[in-house]
């Protein structure tokens, strides 16, 4: 299977995830203009899992190293196998969470306050299970990141206050999208041999066959998370599974796309933990934030027409995720 070799290469890995992470959603906002995201999301997550299938049988099955998708999946033991799948559980619970943050309060808000929470919770997180890197420049772009969150989030109020179809609820549900989105992470971490890839310890799995069972995870949960959220949604009318069979080819490509986008993320931030740390890796890869946060300000124009001064505090919200970020890749130099 394909192993990253060296930090740099896994900081670039991780920056490749940045860019996804923060883009797909503009593919719920794309489709969003003539279709519910809870139908959306039924071919986001298709769209996840056909990426993670068919890297397994690519990069995870080539080469002389590690263990190919099929032999490493038959010796995992099943703890891990259950670990990875929870991780996918948890993370479509807050994904959810945060496709209806998106629906409600755009991405330039959805993003920096559920993904940036989520980014501060789980790097802690993640470092107490694996401490990998150095501590005082992680936590110090952590630190950097949450005053960003913060002003994100007043500027919100302020765009809010001339902006009535915005209500507080965006970021109500952004914040608990990004307390459950700060645990997956960890489970799918820990079923894989962090310290080892090209010969990992028996039962744990590289990390082409965690994504799979990750992603079976998101999958399947999907059949109770999203059913629940389209009879009793949080914003909009109840919708069925009618609709979504309604939708025409282009409008599900759109969702599947949006899927495979966030999917490449995944693979690549999770190779790359091998030698980043899994508390750097995860961390550089919700820097997402501040990519969705662009899109959201730059392309939707989701802050037009706010007040004055919110544009400087758009600007020094970029300025300090930038900064934390780089805090962050210093880290585990």
């Amino acid at each position: 299977m394909y192993i990253v070799s060296s930090y740099p290469l896994a900081v670039v890995f991780c920056f490749i995830t940045m860019l996804c992470w923060g883009s797909w959603g503009n593919t719920q906002k794309l489709a969003g203009k003539t279709w519910r995201y809870e139908l959306f999301y039924w071919d986001y997550v298709t769209g996840v899992l056909l990426l993670s299938i068919i890297s397994a049988f690519t990069l995870g099955s080539w080469g002389e190293n590690g263990r190919g998708f099929l032999a490493d999946l038959g010796q995992a033991d099943w703890s891990n196998i259950g670990s990875a799948f929870f991780g996918g559980v948890i993370f479509n619970a807050a994904n959810i969470l945060l496709s209806t943050a998106i629906a409600i309060a755009g991405m330039a808000v959805a993003f920096p306050v559920g993904i940036g929470l989520a980014l501060v919770l789980g790097v802690v997180i993640n470092y107490l299970g694996s401490q990998k890197g150095d501590p005082v420049f992680l936590f110090l772009g952590v630190g950097v990141i949450t005053i960003a969150i913060i002003i994100n989030a007043l500027a919100y109020k302020r765009a809010s206050s001339v902006n009535q179809k915005v209500s507080t609820k965006g970021i109500l549900i952004s914040v608990l999208a990004g307390v459950l989105m700060s645990f997956f992470y960890r489970f799918v971490a820990r079923s894989m041999d962090l310290d080892n890839f090209v010969n990992p310890a028996a039962g744990m799995m590289t990390p082409y066959t965690a994504v799979v069972i990750f992603s079976l995870g998101i999958f399947l949960s999907n059949f109770l998370f999203n059913t629940i959220l389209m009879r009793k949604p949080i914003s909009g009318n109840p919708t069925h599974y009618k609709a979504y069979f309604k939708g025409g080819f282009s409008i599900h490509l759109v969702g599947i796309l949006g899927g495979i986008i966030w999917g490449i993320g995944n693979s690549l931030n999770l190779i790359a933990a091998g030698k980043a740390g899994a508390a750097i890796s995860y961390g550089l890869g919700q820097g997402a934030t501040l990519v969705a946060a662009l899109w959201g300000v730059f392309i939707w124009k989701e802050f037009k027409n706010s007040p004055k001064g919110t544009n400087g505090m758009l600007v020094l919200m970029f300025i300090l995720f930038a900064i934390g970020i780089i805090s962050i890749i210093y880290a585990g130099q």
